[in-house]
């Protein structure tokens, strides 16, 4: 599968391209980044100071005084303000416990808000860039996949900030740091306790290799979870008719204790690093209590000398303990950056033309549309081939033919959702690629069979951002298309809730709905594709007094399989395989008794002769 291969891609777990490709987004909150690195050596100091305290406590009540093994703690350990020894450590205790609350709760506050803020701009751009996608990459690019993209892998680009990238940074600097003061502390104890190091170091680099393709593999297996419960959901009305339910469960139940298998190993081989960590660090803590009595039993060191060791080295293993998880969140973090931006490299729609809208200057309200000698193909089979025809301003033509002729393609690279293969298609006298998009698609409205309404008010999906249509475009809209006592029925009227894909509207409600939306721009061009074939024949009616009224004086095309609905059109359009083969008016083609002909006889064959 495609998207298993995609998904089994974890990266490195640390990629300078990436992160050279993700700075411009981090760039302007990076005072957020330094304030972390700042914080860093603070935490450390802070996270030094506790095992002191306590080793002090431990040498003045063994020896009677405070015995400090860092010279530069001194100060801080040294009773003040006339209070006891043992009352002011306790208070330096505190106090640092307090400030190092506060520096924990200020670092993870700002690694959080450097995170969001990055991910937000990311979405953004990714989201603005996916809607000038051209038609021919969404034709190949799975839906589930791009939202994948847009949700959970901009969380995993946030997690890197939070646990990955800066939290490693820190714990290598804390081993380093916590390194240096054992050899200060006591030479002979830190390189017994460094023993183990080596052997701890190859266990975390095997484990951490089996964890990697775990983890590879859990990412396949939630991958395959979604993709079942994505067709599932979507296709719920065809699972409950064909009582599918049972099969479906099987399957997924067998997804499921895949998913859970694949989890089972990755916690296997993360246990087993806990546990080597935990053994080296137990018997590390064995040598140094095995090695500092002998040392104390010769009084080279202090109990608190021992002690603050011990805990010193327990604070050096620490961060090896959760390296397969900042591990695993970095790996996961650079393959979603590099999904990220494979998608941002994907090449967007074709520059906009110079070409814009000018008011209009006479009475003349259609658009000419010529298409002159236009190829094109989807992949290596082409489509349209060499389809050349002429519509005059205010005409209304028809394109008939059998499924898969073209008629569908030939609106779509009139509104430039694919880009011409060969040949040329010009709005009046202007070739579409030179024009604005945005103006060349504000001239037109484009009127498809399968309609979808958007969450939100009836009125927000009339006008659709439109700022030139009002009240009146709406109320006038409306009416012009037989939509009006659809709205006046509703208890909010136009501010009435759209639900997910117009559910709470028929399809005949949603058909009118959408040609009202077409007419409240007041286009020049009206481009209809089988704008009526999933009405009833009460509500094409309706829809068929509309056209009537509203098609005058605009250039219309229409693609339809119902012929009934296009007998009034100027001129009809035979396309067969791609090329044009007849062109006349109903009772034109009708007597040539060609194509046009055929199916008109198939249409109606079942049908009296005086319905036909």
């Amino acid at each position: 599968m495609i998207e298993d291969g995609e998904e089994q891609a974890l990266g490195k777990i640390y990629d300078t391209r990436l992160i050279a490709r993700l700075w411009p987004y981090v760039r302007p909150h990076s005072a957020w980044i330094a304030l972390s690195f700042v914080l860093i050596p603070l935490r450390a100091l802070l996270e030094v100071t506790p095992p002191l305290i306590v080793g002090a406590a431990i040498n003045y009540l063994a020896h009677g005084e405070v015995l400090s093994e860092i010279a530069l703690l001194e100060p801080l350990l040294s009773p003040q303000f006339g209070l006891s020894v043992l009352t002011w450590l306790f208070v330096v205790a505190l106090t640092v416990a307090i400030v190092n609350l506060g520096l924990e709760w200020l670092r993870t506050f700002s690694m959080m808000i450097l995170g969001q803020r990055t991910v937000r701009d990311v979405r953004e751009v990714l989201f603005d860039h996916v809607q000038r996608l051209p038609m021919r990459f969404f034709d190949r690019y799975p839906i589930g996949r791009l939202v994948t993209r847009l949700t959970n892998d901009m969380e995993n680009l946030a997690e890197m900030f939070a646990s990955g990238v800066v939290a490693l940074i820190a714990d290598l600097f804390i081993m380093v740091f916590f390194g240096y003061l054992l050899f200060t502390i006591e030479p002979r104890l830190a390189f017994a306790a460094m023993v183990v190091v080596p052997f701890l170091a190859l266990a975390a680099f095997v484990f951490r290799y089996k964890v990697r393709e775990a983890f590879r593999e859990v990412r396949v297996k939630i991958a395959r979870i979604n993709t079942h419960l994505q067709e599932t959901i979507s296709g719920i009305r065809v699972v409950q008719l064909f009582s599918r339910e049972r099969l479906n469960a099987e399957r997924f139940r067998a997804e499921n204790a895949s998913h859970r298998d694949s989890w089972f190993r990755s916690i296997h081989y993360d246990a087993l690093l806990f546990s080597s960590v935990d053994l080296a660090t137990n018997l590390t803590r064995a040598i140094i209590f095995f090695l500092g009595a002998r040392l104390l039993g010769a009084d080279e060191v202090t109990l608190g000398t021992v002690y603050v060791f011990t805990d010193y080295m327990v604070r050096f293993f620490r961060p090896m303990m959760d390296l397969s998880a900042k591990y695993s969140v970095m790996q996961s973090s650079m393959a979603s950056a590099e999904r990220t931006f494979q998608l941002l490299d994907e090449l967007a729609e074709p520059p906009d033309g110079a070409r814009e809208a000018v008011e209009r200057i006479s009475d003349e309200r259609g658009s000419e549309v010529v298409f002159d000698r236009v190829s094109f193909s989807y992949g290596s089979d082409p489509v349209l081939k060499d389809v050349s025809f002429r519509v005059a301003p205010g005409e209304r033509v028809a394109l008939v033919g059998h499924t898969g002729s073209g008629k569908t393609t030939t609106l779509k690279m009139l509104a430039r959702l694919y880009e011409i293969g060969e040949g040329s298609i010009r709005v009046d006298g202007v070739d579409v690629r030179d024009w604005k998009r945005s103006h060349l698609r504000r001239r037109m409205a484009f009127v498809l069979q399968d309609v979808f309404l958007f969450e939100g008010s009836v009125r927000e999906n009339l006008a659709l951002g439109r700022r030139d249509v009002g009240e009146q475009e709406l109320a006038e809209s409306l009416t012009a298309a037989n939509a009006k006592t659809i709205v006046d029925r509703l208890p909010g009227g136009l501010d009435e809730i759209v639900r997910e894909r117009g559910s709470n509207f028929s399809s005949g409600e949603r058909q009118l709905l959408s040609f009202a939306r077409a007419l409240a721009g007041d286009p020049d061009l009206l481009l209809l594709d089988e704008a009526t074939s999933s009405v009833d024949s009460e509500t094409e009616a309706l829809i068929q007094e509309a056209l009537r009224n509203m098609l005058e004086g605009k250039t219309s095309i229409v693609v339809a399989h119902r012929l009934s609905t296009i007998q009034d059109c100027d001129r009809i359009f035979v396309f067969h395989q791609g090329q044009i083969v007849e062109e006349g008016s109903h009772e034109d083609l009708l007597a040539q008794g060609g194509t046009y002909a055929r199916l008109h006889r198939l249409q109606y064959s079942s049908l009296p002769e005086s319905a036909a």
